[in-house]
């Protein structure tokens, strides 16, 4: 239910997926098996709540029903898992060591509260063959925040969610409520694109009734002057 609520709720995997791009070779899943291979029993297999790899057979993926490494040629490039009171002590203390020996470059822990894994975001990077803490550094305002090089983006504890920051605009990637912000503001500008075309196209008509009645009126007054001149 956590992993439902901060990361699916809010859309955060169909939003990852427009970002990170390639959506025929990006997997981006959750809460299905990773292993080794061949295909293993379910007794001990890891399920991340959020797994991401690129540059591997989606098709494969789904007609085995879990991430084979060796049916991928690769183990998946981030895992992330969301802390509950019930799964928080796996999480910090077997998952890393499975997830190390799967060869699984970054392992991420979020914890809304901090109240499981006594911080709210913690992350890992392999090295050589062991996990090493990515620095979390805390912005002004209180957020939390990691750099993923396997992603190339900020995720960031705030206001009790995780987000994800482009590190070139310093912005959150682009959500459903920017889209629809986005679509909005193009709706208002074609409106008042439309309403100052006719605005013109209103002055010209004006403008045109305005002189054909002084051409009319000189026409008139020149018909009185022939007149007069003729009399």
């Amino acid at each position: 239910m956590t992993s439902i609520k901060y990361l699916y709720m809010e859309g955060s995997g169909l939003h990852l997926k427009r970002h990170l791009g390639n959506r025929d070779t990006t997997l981006i899943t959750a809460d299905f098996w990773v292993a080794r291979g061949p295909r293993p029993g379910t007794l001990g297999l890891r399920r991340p709540d959020l797994l991401i790899a690129f540059d591997v057979d989606l098709a494969a993926y789904d007609a085995t029903g879990g991430y084979l490494i060796s049916e991928q040629g690769k183990p998946p490039d981030f895992v992330l898992e969301v802390a509950s009171e019930s799964t928080a002590h796996v999480d910090a203390e077997q998952k890393p060591r499975d997830y190390a020996a799967l060869g699984i470059p970054e392992y991420w822990r979020f914890d809304a509260t901090g109240e499981f894994h006594d911080t709210r975001l913690a992350g890992d990077r392999l090295v050589n063959g062991r996990y090493e803490p990515i620095p979390i550094e805390e912005l002004p305002d209180g957020s939390l925040q990691g750099y993923s090089a396997v992603l190339n983006l900020y995720l960031r504890a705030e206001q009790g969610g995780l987000g994800w920051y482009d590190p070139e605009t310093g912005q959150h990637i682009p959500t459903f409520d920017d889209e629809r912000a986005g679509r909005l503001q193009s709706e208002a500008r074609a409106e008042l694109e439309q309403a100052a075309r006719i605005q013109e196209q209103a002055a010209r008509l004006q403008e045109q009734a305005a002189r054909r009645r002084a051409e009319a009126r000189v026409r008139e007054l020149e018909e009185q002057l022939r007149l007069r001149g003729g009399g």
